[in-house]
């Protein structure tokens, strides 16, 4: 059985990786946004702050939510435990008290993409260049990953990490949903507009599935649709039930080489299953914003249960 000191080193690497990717892809979807908008692009930006969880560390730095002071938080403020800068910190120094369960090349890919973005992030980032910065950084990540899933073994070491990785991915997801309903539409009457579908789109496009959405509906921009894809789609790679279908898969493996099941393993399934039972048109009658706060909700328990199950200490 694998130490639970070593289990929970790959697991909170593979968060912090994805982590680092989500929190430029949360700006991306933040920075799309309020340029579809010719007034008061401060909600947009207060939203992505309030969908980081981090309102009230940014509250205590700074007085005004605009692109450069929301960006430089985000992405640089290293007292924000969940800045791009902080996490990319966090995932090397857990890989590098796991470095002999990782390969080689895993191990170099998070130590290169570590000293590319202390590099990128070394000063602040004009808003300007944010584009290009989001987009270095989800490369990086993206890097890391693949190298991690090209040359690790399938052993339990792989299944902890793709726990951590989707945990992580489907709170992005599911707070990436709620900048677009929490606090970005003033108006009931936008609903459906030319400027509701642009912000829709956008969302798409934070999260790299604009041209797989329009595979699958035809590049018909509906908010139901959308919302369907990124919620309960099952085949799209950052939904919220295929992070849950890969997250029950691996906890099963978990379960199989180790004889047991925990109360992880039955939160895991039974949000799945409610995905998987449920339509949009269900979780848009009960609320969006409802749903998509319980659900953070139960996934950061799932997390809390994963590390007291397995003994992450």
């Amino acid at each position: 059985m694998l130490l639970g000191r070593t289990a929970n080193g790959i697991y909170w690497m593979s968060r912090y990786i994805e982590r680092a990717e989500n929190m430029a892809r949360l700006l991306d979807a933040g920075l799309r946004m309020a340029l579809t908008r010719t007034t008061n692009a401060a909600d947009e930006w207060t939203s992505v702050v309030m969908s980081a969880g981090a309102e009230d560390g940014f509250r205590q730095k700074h007085s005004e939510f605009n692109a450069n002071t929301i960006a430089d938080f985000l992405l640089r403020d290293t007292d924000h435990p969940s800045s791009v800068l902080s996490a990319i910190e966090a995932g090397r120094v857990n890989a590098r008290m796991v470095r002999t369960a990782l390969t080689r090349e895993t191990w170099e890919a998070i130590n290169d993409g570590w000293m590319v973005l202390k590099k990128l992030l070394a000063r602040k980032v004009d808003e300007r260049d944010l584009p290009r910065v989001l987009d270095t950084i989800k490369r990086e990540t993206a890097l890391i990953r693949g190298c991690f899933y090209g040359t690790m073994l399938r052993n339990e070491i792989f299944d902890f990490a793709q726990v951590g990785t989707y945990v992580e991915r489907a709170d992005n997801t599911a707070r990436i949903l709620d900048v677009k309903y929490y606090v970005l539409l003033p108006s009931i009457s936008w609903v459906g507009s030319s400027l509701d579908n642009y912000q829709w789109e956008s969302i798409l496009r934070s999260v790299s599935a604009h041209r797989s959405y329009r595979w699958v509906y035809e590049a018909d921009y509906r908010p139901t649709n959308i919302a369907d894809y990124l919620i309960i789609n099952g085949r799209m790679p950052r939904s919220l039930a295929f992070c849950y279908r890969m997250i029950d898969e691996h906890l099963g493996f978990l379960a199989r080489d180790y004889g047991e099941r925990h109360a992880c393993h039955d939160t895991a399934e039974r949000t799945l299953n409610r995905l998987r039972a449920g339509t949009i048109k269900d979780i848009f009658d009960a609320g969006l914003h409802e749903f998509l706060g319980e659900f953070i909700s139960d996934n950061n328990k799932l997390g809390n249960e994963v590390a007291e199950d397995y003994r992450f200490y």
